[in-house]
């Protein structure tokens, strides 16, 4: 509505909750991308959506495309380690700075950096998910803080929101050693090639409370990177209607507006 018609100023609250129903009907059209148009969840990071890529059942290795947002074939399975657990990342997290930084402070070690990837997260439940590209309501329960090739690259370790055997294992520490010791071996293992030196250590097994500030800091990380999305989307749509009804004068200057 233009303020000389009215002669007031619209509401700034009324514009903000405009654009809100906007990207909430655009979200009803098209699929949202699972790393940026995904909600982590209003009660993170104490209980987070997950999207999961690849399951125990799967001998390739699946990942987001993170420009389209579909599933793409990143490698085949080449040797018999396979993923124990439903595997993959919280929506609207990225691994940068503060991720490294908090992996610095506590390693005591130099130089880390964050992977710059979303965060990723594996999660444990009794039930039998066949297949990857779905979101799973996922309770951090701890994690590893595993180093790659001088990148911080945790694993959240969960557990699936309402799994009936294992939702009451409320911190790593109640999980059973052996279970925690496949999911080590498999993340130590999952790169390694004959003949090459490991590129990945776990320096740490950590539990509930620095899952938390894990997540909490590849928060900060992504929306550093990203900023808030629906707001960089409303300003590009903003100034290309700006920029039509510029045109639109300079070109056809008797057009109604």
């Amino acid at each position: 509505m233009a303020i000389e018609e009215t002669g007031k100023v619209p509401n700034k609250a009324v514009g903000k909750d405009a654009i809100k129903k906007i990207w909430k009907m655009i979200g009803l059209r098209y699929k949202s991308h699972p790393w940026h148009g995904v909600d982590i969840g209003e009660h993170a990071p104490e209980l987070v959506t997950s999207f999961i890529e690849i399951v125990p059942s799967d001998t390739v290795k699946y990942e987001i495309d993170k420009v389209s947002g579909y599933m793409k074939v990143d490698r085949p399975q080449k040797f018999s380690n396979v993923i124990p657990a439903l595997y993959g990342f919280i929506p609207q997290t990225f691994c940068d700075t503060k991720v490294g930084e908090y992996c610095m402070q506590k390693t005591g070690r130099t130089g880390i950096v964050g992977d710059g990837d979303p965060l990723d997260i594996c999660v444990l439940t009794e039930r039998d998910i066949r297949h990857g590209d779905v979101l799973v309501p996922a309770v951090p329960i701890g994690g590893f803080r595993m180093i790659d090739g001088g990148e911080a690259d945790d694993k959240i370790i969960a557990i699936m929101k309402g799994d009936e055997v294992y939702s009451q294992w409320k911190d790593i520490a109640d999980v059973p050693e052996s279970i925690v010791q496949r999911l080590k071996h498999y993340f130590l293992t999952y790169k390694n090639m004959p003949g090459q030196p490991a590129r990945c250590e776990i320096t740490h097994t950590y539990g509930r409370e620095e899952a938390y500030e894990v997540i909490q800091a590849s928060i900060k990380d992504y929306n550093k990177k990203f900023g808030k999305l629906e707001n960089k989307l409303s300003k590009a749509a903003l100034d290309a209607i700006t920029y039509g009804q510029n045109w639109q004068k300079e070109h056809d200057p008797g057009a109604e507006m």
